[in-house]
């Protein structure tokens, strides 16, 4: 499935470059998911959505149909196995050579390091606190939920997460992932060193929560 992502984003391109398609696509997706499950329509409800408005008149209806085939497929693809879908496609996608020097660590590694951090006894009474400094595209966060289900343990209710990445494109992969997931996560973006997370002080406009995290179904 990673690869048929790749390659229907690689035969939307034209016009824009399928690293642009696969970046619209992503950043649509997340503002449509979270927009979708906010109570309150504000100022940053209204951002957002003048965001998407922005990519959809930049593409035009047949690449947005397109994007809604893409979420298709990536649905289809966690459903069939817990894994760092959008990670694995941009680095399919070849995009991971681009100037942006940014890269995803392949799924093993990330399933090898959850492995081995994971305490052995999690509750789900008491919810085991993730804070991600440099999320990606979530691929570790999704690691740890897998290992967690593997041990018999539902990560839905024993996980709360924290991620936070410099790059609004980890933040808006992190953030469909683990919607789509029902992990419970509030995704930052910022630098974590200069800024970390404070929920009384953060701008809003930088802050999504999942609809796990709003307590909201997709």
């Amino acid at each position: 499935m990673i690869e048929k992502i790749a390659q229907k984003i690689e035969s939307m391109s034209g016009t824009y470059a399928g690293y642009d398609i696969f970046s619209d696509w992503v950043k649509a997706l997340a503002i449509s998911i979270s927009n979708s499950t906010d109570m309150i329509r504000g100022k940053t409800w209204q951002a957002r959505e003048d965001q998407y408005m922005d990519i959809a008149r930049k593409h035009g209806r047949e690449i947005m149909e397109g994007f809604s085939e893409l979420s298709e497929m990536l649905i289809e693809a966690l459903d069939q196995e817990i894994q760092d879908v959008l990670g694995a496609v941009f680095m399919a996608g070849n995009w991971g050579a681009k100037s942006t020097g940014q890269f995803f660590t392949p799924f093993h590694v990330s399933m090898l390091t959850a492995a081995t951090s994971i305490p052995k006894e999690i509750s789900e009474e008491k919810p085991m606190i993730i804070h991600e400094p440099s999320t990606g595209a979530g691929g570790m966060i999704i690691a740890v939920a897998k290992i967690l289900l593997q041990r018999g343990v539902n990560p839905q209710r024993c996980m709360k997460v924290v991620a936070q990445d410099l790059d609004w494109k980890g933040v808006y992969m992190t953030y469909v992932q683990l919607s789509l997931l029902g992990i419970k996560a509030t995704v930052v973006q910022g630098d974590t060193l200069t800024e970390p997370f404070d929920s009384r002080k953060y701008p809003k406009e930088r802050v999504m929560y999942t609809p796990a995290q709003k307590r909201m179904l997709i």
